[in-house]
């Protein structure tokens, strides 16, 4: 079999050398000011529990481009569900669909969004809320030692009867899927005494989430040499996951702020940190 190319990585001996430096950035990104210019701002938008759950949700399945395009968009869907996505949901008819006419954002299309709130409908009434929902999820994924999102994925769309298209927009990790946007909403959801992450669930510990991979995370993991996978995909999540529990076992996902930061925040790498220059 021939050898897989990868990126230089750093030895395992030496990555708690990055903890001071990360964690710094760490601080330096996750704080009141980054609230307004990220999605998660509709967490924070909501008194409601449920519209935190669900708004939450289509602001991080709609997390795909220009943060404020997002917001954007994100906010012109809760505006056509009255800003109240928990009653408009719940209550959904066919009479209500005309709110959705004509939505469009990147490649979600009015259809994909019907069809999305059929589901999170059926849920609602079956669980009472999401999280009953994501807990249920929780316990036969451990049950059946089967990856979170996979099994997710497979009960999110139990009973959809919608384009197979629609089913693109909730990823999956075992059709190799890195999960970014379903683990950047459990980021949100999960992670408690976060300035910035709501932490409205507590079905399951943020020693066990995994990472958002986006492009900007993984060009960053690999300069440190975190990530020697080449492409972007779920063994590249397992595999930085993996090196960002050694330098916090509990809270590995709060270096999403230091690997995304370091595109934003200007934050220069010390020289002697950077393991491979071109990526």
């Amino acid at each position: 079999m021939p050898k897989v190319s990868r990126h230089r990585t750093i030895p395992l001996k030496r990555i708690p050398e990055l903890k001071p430096f990360l964690d710094e950035v760490v601080k330096l990104v996750e704080v009141p000011s980054y609230i307004d210019s990220d999605p998660v701002l509709f967490l924070h938008a909501y008194d409601d529990l449920i519209d935190k759950q669900l708004a939450g949700f289509f602001a991080a399945i709609m997390a795909w481009g220009r943060r404020d395009i997002v917001i954007a968009k994100v906010n012109e869907l809760m505006e056509r569900m009255n800003q109240r996505p928990g009653e408009f949901i719940r209550h959904y008819s066919d009479e209500k669909r005309a709110a959705l006419r004509g939505f469009k954002h990147r490649t979600f299309t009015e259809e994909d969004i019907h069809h999305l709130v059929l589901n999170l409908s059926r849920i609602l009434t079956e669980f009472g809320d999401f999280e009953a929902f994501w807990k249920s999820v929780y316990e036969q994924s451990k049950a059946q030692n089967r990856e979170l999102i996979a099994t997710f994925h497979e009960r999110f769309f139990e009973y959809h009867t919608g384009p197979h298209r629609t089913k693109k927009h909730i990823a999956s990790s075992e059709k190799g899927s890195s999960c970014k946007r379903l683990y950047l909403y459990l980021r949100w959801t999960v992670r408690q005494n976060s300035i910035v992450d709501p932490g409205i669930y507590t079905f399951m510990p943020a020693s066990e989430l995994m990472i958002p991979l986006d492009v900007h995370v993984a060009r960053h993991a690999r300069r440190l040499g975190l990530l020697g996978r080449k492409q972007n995909d779920w063994k590249a999540v397992e595999e930085l996951t993996r090196k960002l529990r050694i330098l916090d076992p509990l809270d590995p996902a709060k270096y999403d702020y230091a690997l995304f930061g370091l595109g934003v925040a200007d934050v220069k790498v010390p020289e002697e940190m950077i393991i491979t220059r071109r990526v």
